[in-house]
């Protein structure tokens, strides 16, 4: 039987140990078939423009999309994550601004800015969700795009008097949500076993819906363009339990407001 270190993680803290543990934790993003669909799709977004991740981390995605010719920046406010991140094959290749997303602004202009994994979520309130929208506006070129994944809330699958749903149920990690439906919020519980040692922690979260996002992008000067449940383009439903969305950034024009 494993036995289970049990942590306390606050969104705004991405601490050391966590840090060091991260790629572990999320081992089923890295296989294959998650990955590979990510990084073909934000390529042909980019086209031969440069592209920067928000909350870029230990460059998950970054890493192989530089490695497709794409010329990648990110910004990301733990610096634990970041030294993960460059001690990584071709971490230096990614040039990465210390900071918060909805504020920190990287050098240059690019075609594209993405923000994937549900880590739009991770900003607590509605006002810093605009921010976010924003600032990826701001850093975007005439025709740029922002992309982002992030989970369609379960609430029609919670029973009444239910607040807890699972979002992974794997042999090394499993993770559920609880939900505060009155306040927008959330609270995720991640249960991981590596080499029979045992880890769980919580973060906060503030869930968002398709629409909501849309007002953020048009109030940032941004317009849908497409809108898929997944990164392999399947048609997004009412049924959907996720999304991948792109705006854009007008050719001329204001960019926000």
């Amino acid at each position: 039987m494993a036995a289970f270190a049990v942590m306390d993680i606050d969104a705004d803290v991405w601490n050391e140990q966590v840090a060091k543990g991260y790629d572990e934790s999320s081992a089923h993003m890295y296989a294959p078939e998650v990955l590979g669909p990510t990084v073909s799709f934000l390529e042909s977004r980019a086209g031969r423009n440069p592209a920067l991740e928000f909350a870029v981390g230990t460059g998950r995605v970054a890493l192989p999309l530089s490695a497709r010719g794409i010329r990648v920046a990110g910004i990301e406010k733990s610096e634990p994550m970041v030294r993960e991140l460059g001690d990584k094959p071709g971490g230096d290749s990614v040039a990465v601004t210390i900071g918060d997303m909805t504020t920190a602004r990287a050098p240059g202009t690019f075609g594209l800015v993405y923000l994937v994994y549900n880590s739009i979520t991770c900003l607590l309130s509605q006002e810093e969700q605009v921010a976010c929208f924003r600032n990826a506006a701001t850093h975007l070129g005439p025709g740029g795009r922002f992309v982002i994944e992030v989970f369609v809330p379960e609430l029609q699958r919670l029973p009444p008097g239910e607040t807890a749903r699972p979002f992974h149920i794997g042999d090394q990690h499993v993770g559920f949500d609880t939900y505060d439906l009155v306040n927008q919020q959330l609270v995720s519980h991640h249960y991981t076993i590596v080499d029979d040692r045992g880890s769980t922690f919580h973060s906060s979260h503030r869930y968002v819906w398709p629409s909501e996002l849309d007002l953020m992008a048009q109030l940032a000067g941004l317009h849908l363009s497409e809108r898929w449940a997944g990164w392999k383009e399947a048609p997004f439903t009412a049924s959907s339990r996720s999304h991948v969305s792109v705006w854009q950034k007008p050719l001329d024009g204001p960019v926000s407001r």
